[in-house]
């Protein structure tokens, strides 16, 4: 029983050191984007690169973790927003504009998990090499998945119905990226503009589509 209340206080001394080093890792690609390192990250967070490694591996290890820290966020958001109470285009626009209003709230945490660094350590390290499109990859995946799910539990599309979700789900997440990241750079118009834009193209098809019986409805 004693060796269970000191595994179950190990675990738990584990998890609040890992949210810290997460915290601090937020910090420093708040405050340097991309160009965030595990030595700057170790920095702020009073400790040695070793410790660091000893928590996440290496910086593949870190960036999945604060990939899966901003995406359930993110998706948390997205969700509320696919709930909230009104019609169908205004959610289409609220959840658009959820997504858009992350990245541009946060634009250095976008760029650390979307983009590569340009500024790798000058010391050879286990961070040299490491490809932050390989990774994002499975980021992108994950939020197509989700969304797919969540069009399949709210909108009848016919034969074929959960199939055609997953397809709009990784559509339409790829091109909230494509587009927000473009806007993002060149701020070509005004992010009510782009939400107005994005959901004109999606809204063909889903505006004839029946809701899901027994679901919660989109």
């Amino acid at each position: 029983m004693e060796t269970a209340r000191s595994a179950e206080r190990q675990r738990t001394a584990a998890e609040s050191r890992r949210r810290e080093l997460l915290e601090a890792a937020d910090r420093v690609v708040l405050r340097d984007g991309p160009q965030a390192s595990m030595n700057a990250i170790a920095a702020e967070a009073g400790i040695t690169k070793p410790i660091l490694y000893r928590h996440f591996g290496d910086k593949g290890g870190l960036y999945r973790a604060l990939a899966k820290r901003h995406t359930d966020a993110l998706l948390i958001a997205l969700r509320a927003a696919l709930d909230a109470p009104a019609d169908r285009r205004e959610r289409v626009e609220s959840t658009l504009d959820t997504y858009l209003a992350a990245i541009e709230a946060r634009p250095q945490v976008y760029r650390f998990l979307m983009h590569p660094s340009d500024n790798a350590d000058a010391a050879p390290s286990p961070e040299q090499g490491f490809d932050v499109g390989r990774h994002s990859a499975p980021l992108l995946r994950r939020l197509g998945e989700e969304l797919g799910q969540v069009i399949a539990e709210r909108v009848d599309l016919g034969p074929d119905s959960e199939q055609m979700a997953r397809i709009w789900g990784h559509g339409i997440v790829g091109m909230m990226h494509a587009a927000g990241d473009w806007w993002l750079g060149d701020r070509p118009c005004s992010r009510e503009r782009l939400v107005s834009s994005l959901a004109d193209l999606l809204w063909g098809r889903l505006a004839e589509a029946g809701d899901r019986q027994g679901g919660p409805g989109f």
